[in-house]
């Protein structure tokens, strides 16, 4: 089977949508970006406000034709809404749980930067630590950066999560 080319001009959208909660729905979203050779960076599904709805939020790499997939996408029988709010302004963020090697002069210097992004430390055993810190991507960027010079040995991230600011939404 041929693979689409993948577009020019690739830059990252926010696309959030509010689906029925249903079987199937995130493969027919997702088959669709395959099928036009878009990758999705990130994607965050979880409960909306709405009981027997859901909430996702994908960044995908795509050219400005990603308006045509969402059109596309609309007339999937379970997407209620779906809209590329890239060029609006909106609050993202990002969670992550990272598991940190280091004995008790280690997790000194360790709690020392948990302070300054405020992170939490979740849990302390005999010879690790997790620490949990929510933000916009860069922070934890930031912080998985300087834990580098770390012994980290586990690192998971949730997405992005993000919804239009003020009364736009």
């Amino acid at each position: 089977m041929d693979r689409p080319s993948i577009p020019s001009a690739l830059r990252p959208h926010t696309i959030v949508a509010l689906v029925r909660d249903k079987p199937g729905v995130l493969y027919a979203i997702v088959k669709r970006w395959q099928d036009r050779g878009f990758n999705i960076r990130s994607l965050a599904v979880g409960a909306a406000e709405t009981e027997g709805m859901s909430r996702m939020t994908f960044v995908v790499d795509a050219s400005t034709d990603a308006e045509d997939l969402l059109n596309e996408l609309k007339l999937v029988e379970d997407v209620v809404h779906i809209r590329d709010i890239s060029d609006h302004e909106f609050v993202s963020r990002e969670m992550a749980l990272i598991r940190v090697k280091g004995e008790r002069e280690v997790r000194k210097r360790l709690m020392e930067i948990v302070d300054i992004f405020k992170a939490k430390i979740v849990d302390v055993g005999a010879h690790a630590m997790i620490i949990e810190v929510t933000g916009h991507e860069s922070t934890i960027d930031s912080l998985v950066r300087l834990l580098k010079d770390y012994d980290v040995v586990e690192l998971v991230r949730t997405g992005r999560v993000s919804m239009l600011k003020g009364s736009e939404g």
